[in-house]
């Protein structure tokens, strides 16, 4: 039996396991990555593609606050495009396709340049000491200690995957399950439920028929992820669309009894706002038709991944109404699509650091929180493992809120809220949405990343020269425009301040003068265009970001007022059943949290905030 002694173990070669390991590598702290396979670490298990609404926004975020994965998208991309661009800007969202063979490649390349250690092997359980973590035990009893666990398990914990009447153990097709590490953390007091995730059936493009489907490209201009990344040139390589008919409806309804959703057989809930395509059929009876887009998985890629075509049917059901659809006459499939079942721990269980609340020195991060999606599970691996690397260097942790990033939105909807589905991000769910902008995520998160030390010194330099840049042209579209520049470009017949005029809808901010327009020459063409159009955004929505900034310090103000951990909500007078139950499962660590709790309401609130201030008096902390 061997014994290890490291600062980190991070249990899981996810997106969340990644960047966890690489950004405590960053740290200089001694890091152990623990797989089940190593081959496949960062793999891409699901869709070809990285972003979208509200994912993009958080992929900058990942990028400015030290991580991997929008570098990693810039080099692997073979399609990039903003969604969106048709409604306000506080919606704008980047999204790629990208190469998945080389997107892994890169991943693994990182890992192993990095200084983190790579242990195959399968974690069944903790160990402790007193009230903290102390390390992990292996499958082959070999024990590691560490002074701090990240565990994102991803869907292998206790993984069962459905295509119709069959049943397989797995955490991903062709890959063993975890067995056991859920029912050693039941035994240690956590809540544990279950959840569905499902994904689509890969087509053989060659059975595919081209002509008959919609092309379907990126942007001519396109915008990178990452900060980091000069020139950008890359391909645009064409997806597709189709539609479902009412023919391949009629077979799916006929063969409802043999989805194991419709059977009974899955008892975990499924993503409702990424329905499988029996879903949306039942659901939404009146559509006569569901739209499809067929993506490349890689670079001349024979594999293509039927996005919104998430089943779990059998197999034969699911080609018998594919063949009806114009163009997939004849298409045949690499693999089939399942749905695959798993364990995850509500993650009202956590801090807002991400650490559990009962065990010190635990994170967890990913689909074990109950979310969905690649940039999700990022996102918290490299929240969790900045904040273990804090732990480990006696340092004050990183905390997101929701006024900052998206990922802080994510986090406190997670450990505020009831977890019945599986968590997905959208732009919705920011009542800010308008100040967390994909293209100001320096201006939201660069002082907390020099802060906390998560950025390398490159970037940050970039980042304060960008940020000056801005504050240079909003100072200079301070200045006044004579009537002659501004008859050019709208109506106005007298001099007034160029931000005047550009508040107006017909102007843009590329109808002015170039002389507001001046930029750093090192800066590459892609990043002042962002800049620009930042700028411009900041001007046209002034009113609104006002508005924003109030609401935001009100909503400071109660995140500053702590609630205890072990705080007796039955014993404070005037509180409703409801809140006492709900209060005393989530425990909220502030005031803010508490309002944001299901089922609080204003009554509880009031009688609840007069309490608080009171302890806090009593305390000195107020």
């Amino acid at each position: 039996m061997k014994h290890h002694r490291v600062d980190v173990v991070v249990v899981g070669g996810g997106h969340a396991g990644v960047e966890a390991a690489l950004i405590c590598d960053h740290y200089k702290i001694k890091t152990l990555l623990i797989t089940m396979d190593p081959s496949a670490i960062g793999r891409m298990s699901c869709n070809p593609a990285i972003g979208g609404l509200a994912k993009g926004q958080m992929v900058r975020e990942i990028d400015v606050l030290g991580g991997q994965m929008a570098a990693t998208t810039d080099s692997s991309g073979i399609q990039f495009k903003i969604l969106n661009k048709k409604k306000g800007r506080a919606v704008w969202s980047p999204r790629a396709q990208v190469d998945k063979r080389c997107y892994e490649k890169l991943v693994l390349e990182k890992i192993k340049k990095s200084s983190v250690e790579i242990i195959t092997g399968e974690v069944v359980s903790l160990l402790y000491k007193k009230n903290r973590v102390a390390g992990v035990t292996l499958r082959s009893l070999e024990q590691i200690y560490s002074k701090t666990v990240i565990l994102t398990a991803g869907t292998f914990l206790s993984g069962t995957i459905h295509i119709g009447e069959r049943k397989i153990n797995a955490g991903r097709m062709g890959e063993e399950r975890a067995e056991g590490l859920t029912q050693h953390l039941e035994s240690a007091g956590f809540k544990s439920g279950r959840l569905k995730t499902g994904t689509p059936p890969r087509l053989n493009r060659k059975s595919i028929n081209w002509s008959k489907a919609d092309l379907s490209l990126g942007d001519t201009n396109p915008v990178p992820f990452s900060y980091s990344t000069k020139t950008f040139n890359p391909t645009n390589e064409p997806c597709h669309t189709l539609y479902s008919n009412d023919e391949s409806h009629q077979i799916i309804k006929k063969n409802r009894d043999r989805s194991p959703m419709f059977s009974g057989d899955i008892g975990g809930v499924g993503p409702r706002y990424c329905p499988s395509i029996e879903d949306k059929v039942f659901k939404f009876p009146d559509r006569d038709s569901h739209l499809l887009f067929l993506e490349p998985e890689w670079t001349n890629s024979d594999q293509i991944y039927l996005n919104g075509f998430s089943t779990s049917l059998p197999e034969e059901t699911q080609i018998e109404s594919l063949r009806v659809i114009p163009g997939l006459e004849n298409v045949d499939f690499f693999r089939p699509g399942y749905a695959i079942e798993y364990d995850f721990f509500p993650p009202s269980q956590l801090k807002n650091t991400l650490e559990t609340k009962d065990v010190s020195g635990l994170f967890f991060a990913g689909q074990m929180n109950g979310t969905s999606g690649y940039e999700e599970a990022a996102a918290q691996g490299l929240v969790c493992g900045i904040n273990a690397s804090l732990k480990v260097l006696g340092k004050e942790q990183l905390v997101l809120t929701r006024d900052s990033s998206y990922i802080g939105v994510m986090i406190d909807d997670l450990i505020t809220k009831d977890t019945l589905e599986p968590y997905r991000m959208f732009t919705s769910r920011a009542e800010f949405r308008l100040a967390l902008r994909y293209s100001n995520t320096p201006d939201r998160l660069l002082e907390k990343a020099v802060e906390c030390g998560s950025i390398r010194k490159s970037l940050e330099d970039l980042l304060l020269s960008v940020i000056k840049q801005k504050q240079n042209m909003r100072e200079g579209l301070g200045g006044s425009m004579a009537p002659d520049e501004i008859k050019k470009i709208t109506h106005l017949k007298h001099s007034a301040p160029a931000k005047d005029v550009l508040k107006r809808n017909e102007v843009s901010i590329w109808d002015l003068p170039k002389r507001y327009l001046e930029y750093p020459p090192e800066h590459p063409a892609w990043l002042v265009n962002d800049t620009i159009y930042d700028v411009e955004s900041d001007i046209k929505y002034e009113g609104y970001i006002k508005r924003c900034i109030v609401e935001m310090r009100s909503l400071r103000k109660n995140e500053k007022i702590k609630l205890q951990n072990d705080l007796n909500y039955g014993a404070i007078p005037g509180l409703s059943s409801e809140a006492i139950e709900k209060l005393s499962t989530i425990k909220p660590e502030n005031l803010g949290q508490a309002m944001r709790v299901s089922g609080i309401t204003p009554s509880d609130m009031a009688v609840l905030a007069i309490h608080a201030v009171k302890e806090s008096v009593s305390r000195g902390t107020t």
